[in-house]
């Protein structure tokens, strides 16, 4: 096995002879067989290991095996204890997913602060059978079916190609020492279930199962890179608008398109919408339908499906106090800009001029309101926002981050669409202000 994993890391890893590498060391069979080949190799490792604290004094027995292996071997050793429990009942996730996200961060961190090239997992081929297994239950697309991947950004898998039994057969041959993980045994858990009740029969039925998977999975692997490269192309048909918050696709494009449905899973699946059905009403539905994923919002805008990030920020009130404030917009990603001048420039849509003597400070920069109204500039009389907003063809997703500049209540600016008339310079004498939006690039 050695040999082999030598040519493999030669073909697959050459960099890991000069990398500066961060091994993920449970103590289990898996790990400590890893770090004992990654020693043969004269790799330049550090382990890291995690106490999970969900089993007692067994946990904490792991923990000293990993920490004395390291001290033994002179082997520098990071450990850190996590209170999964807790971390699991307030983010409402599995106790499985929950320490897989405390340990991915936690080697994240790590690799950062100490100038890691890469985190080694001690992942192999039956741990791709029973993901196989596991996303096939979930309806899983390719993504799912593909297996593991040996490389996903920082983390690497070199032991993928080697099955269970070649690992233990490896351990007993060097006499290498492990910890077994109680939990293991456990049929509570659904990969343990996998593992002990299916996989099992699978291989007596099937000796070559893991061999046949990981071709299967490698002409995945192609189809899905040949997918990925038809999708790229309609993307470029119905995607019509893009910026670093939004992304607008033709419903009529997207209708128009053959076996339509089909589509919808590998267009949207990324940003964490699988249910194509769902989809489909939601092009035919009114506009203001939105769905949810953990991340990002689709939302029905008359002929257009609006995609958007969750994480964007939100708009609030902010107070300015004097013409010297430079308040920072979130919302917008600018600064705005309150200057005296003598003389009227040309205006856009990121510049108003004002009666500075009309300005009662403290302004307000808020979101707008049911009720607001002004007095639009160039037109007779007052008109309420959500009716300008109307006429001037805003979408949803434009009217949720529009905001006002007010004086006492009263709308001075539309921010960026619409200046109030009441404000405007009247007199050539009159103390103007400039108030305008200002980017990084200006």
């Amino acid at each position: 096995m050695l040999e082999i994993f030598k040519a493999h890391i030669k073909l697959n890893f050459p960099t890991l002879f000069r990398d500066k590498i961060l091994l993920a060391c449970s103590g289990g069979i898996d790990s400590m067989v890893l770090t004992h080949l990654c020693q043969k190799l004269n790799l330049n490792i550090t382990l890291a290991h995690c106490n999970f604290c969900l089993r007692g004094d067994e946990s904490n027995m792991d923990e000293a095996f990993v920490v004395g292996y390291g001290s033994k071997q002179n082997i520098l050793v990071f450990s850190k204890q996590f209170d999964t429990q807790s971390f699991a009942d307030n983010s409402k996730h599995s106790i499985q997913m929950s320490a897989r996200e405390l340990r991915y961060n936690w080697f994240q961190s790590l690799s950062e602060q100490h100038q890691f090239n890469c985190v080694l997992t001690a992942h192999h081929a039956d741990d791709s059978l029973e993901t196989f297994f596991i996303n096939l239950s979930r309806g899983s697309g390719l993504d799912g079916l593909v297996g593991i991947p040996e490389k996903n950004g920082l983390f690497l898998r070199p032991l993928l190609p080697f099955s269970r039994d070649q690992i233990l057969k490896y351990a007993q041959k060097h006499q290498i020492e492990w910890r077994e993980d109680s939990s293991n045994v456990s049929l509570k858990y659904h990969r343990n279930q996998l593992r002990h009740k299916l996989v099992t029969v699978l291989k007596e039925i099937y000796p070559n199962i893991l061999e046949s998977l990981t071709k299967t999975q490698s002409h995945l692997e192609a189809s899905k890179e040949l997918l990925e490269s038809h999708i790229n192309d309609i993307e470029e048909q119905v995607i019509v608008k893009t910026n670093l918050s939004e992304i607008h696709y033709d419903i009529y494009a997207l209708k128009a398109l053959k076996s339509m449905p089909l589509y919808l899973f590998p267009l949207f699946n990324k940003y964490g919408f699988s249910d194509w059905k769902a989809l489909s009403k939601l092009l035919d539905g009114q506009s203001g339908k939105k769905m949810l994923s953990k991340t990002h919002t689709l939302l029905k805008n008359r002929q257009v499906l609006i995609l958007l990030s969750n994480d964007l920020p939100t708009a609030t009130s902010q107070k300015i106090k004097s013409e010297n404030d430079i308040p920072f917009i979130e919302n917008l990603g600018c600064h705005l800009k309150i200057d005296k001048v003598s003389v009227l420039d040309s205006c856009d849509s990121n510049t108003i001029y004002v009666d500075f003597e009309k300005l009662q400070f403290p302004l307000e920069l808020r979101t707008w309101k049911n009720g607001d109204y002004f007095y639009p500039k160039g037109m007779k009389g007052k008109k309420k926002i959500s009716k300008f907003f109307k006429d001037e063809k805003m979408s949803l997703t434009e009217k949720d981050k529009a905001l006002l500049l007010c004086s006492d209540a009263q709308v001075v600016w539309v921010v960026g669409r619409r200046q109030d008339s009441r404000f405007v310079v009247s007199k050539t004498d009159t103390l103007m202000c400039k108030i305008s939006l200002q980017y990084a690039t200006d």
